[in-house]
């Protein structure tokens, strides 16, 4: 019997998986420490605006996400014709991987980059070319290594998800110095909110004054929007255009429009993040560290810890070891660290249980 066939190389794809999810038992408080969602949730301002809409759902969104495109060009001082809005930026980063790239086509992604990145390329039947890493850092110059004539786009999360890392804005302009101009640079800006580094800029600057350069960002991470798949991109006019011929109609919902709005205009709500975020990134590198663990310096809101590869001390026990008390972080095999895990920074009570936690399963407990 014959049945309809995958496109060429779809099958090929590694199918994304999601940090797990803890599974609740009688009597045990359980911790997702496994996909780097806020501890706080939303502003309160975005719930209120969410639950508003609620009396209006028979009504199709406004098809262009224009309040929310306006209240992002507020809040960054950009033009909202320039902006897109997407169900998350997974959404986009789909949409600029159809837009650019086709068979016979090469997109680069670093070693541990996100994902996405090569599922996307790979679904529009294009190569994926991994530039080497150094340090578990983007390696601009193994990014300019890697490009050959059948080059459209290069991929670049920063700060990097999972490890943590990033690249000094005068880097990343000396990378999009040194690809060809017809070559697309994604700068993935989702965790970009919790960087206070004085050589750290998302790309706005490089995409105003580029005609090759986009940046993309979500609502998931600091502004705890997650379940509303919400994101946006920054780009040239032509870009936008092109995007938004192939872009669903309605594909940002109002109730996530709007919480968008509120929660990107609640700036107390985000500085309150960012420096608890700060404050208990630098608590856990160190007390992890203390434990006989490296902990690679994150800007993020996550922290990637490696173990060694003794047996009763590798990844894999320590993942078990904290499951078991409720504590779930994110094992790293299918980004090609399978001696890693990454831990979401959560709660004070969460934060310090996994310390205590590693420290028993280090003493054999």
């Amino acid at each position: 019997m014959s049945r309809p066939v995958p496109n060429p190389g779809i099958l090929d794809i590694a199918p994304y998986t999601p940090g797990k999810s803890p599974v609740a038992e009688p009597g045990r408080k359980v911790f997702k420490l496994s996909a780097n969602e806020t501890p706080f949730g939303p502003s309160p301002k975005a719930i209120e605006a969410f639950k508003r809409v609620a009396d209006h759902l028979e009504d199709y969104p406004e098809g262009t996400s224009r309040v929310l495109r306006e209240a992002i060009g507020r809040s960054f001082g950009l033009d909202p014709n320039r902006i897109i809005c997407g169900a998350g930026s997974d959404e986009i980063l789909n949409l600029l991987a159809h837009t650019y790239l086709s068979h016979g086509d090469e997109a680069i992604s670093t070693t541990h980059g996100f994902l996405v990145y090569p599922i996307a390329t790979m679904a529009v039947g294009a190569k994926n070319v991994i530039a080497q890493e150094k340090d578990l850092t983007c390696d601009v110059d193994a990014i300019l290594k890697a490009v050959t004539p059948k080059t459209k786009l290069v991929w670049l999360a920063n700060p990097n998800n999972p490890t943590g890392t990033y690249v000094p804005f005068d880097e990343v302009k000396r990378l999009r110095a040194g690809l060809p101009s017809h070559v697309l640079l994604v700068l993935d800006a989702a965790y970009c909110d919790y960087v206070s580094r004085n050589d750290y800029e998302m790309g706005i600057e490089l995409v105003a004054t580029t005609e090759n350069t986009v940046v993309t960002h979500t609502f998931s991470k600091i502004h705890g929007l997650a379940a509303l798949r919400i994101g946006w991109m920054f780009g040239p006019e032509h870009i936008i255009d092109a995007v938004n011929r192939i872009r669903g109609p309605f594909n940002v919902s109002t109730p996530a429009m709007y919480a968008a709005v509120a929660a990107i205009e609640d700036t107390a709500h985000q500085a309150m993040s960012k420096q608890f975020t700060e404050t208990w990134r630098n608590w856990l590198t160190e007390e992890i560290g203390k434990l006989g663990l490296k902990v690679t310096p994150s800007v993020a809101n996550f922290v990637l810890i490696h173990f060694p590869t003794d047996k009763g001390k590798t990844a894999d026990d320590a993942d078990a070891f904290l499951t078991k008390r409720g504590l779930v972080l994110r094992g790293l095999k299918n980004y090609g660290l399978p001696h890693s895990l990454r831990m979401t920074i959560g709660t004070e009570e969460a934060n310090r249980l996994v310390v205590d936690g590693l420290r028993d399963f280090m003493a054999g407990k």
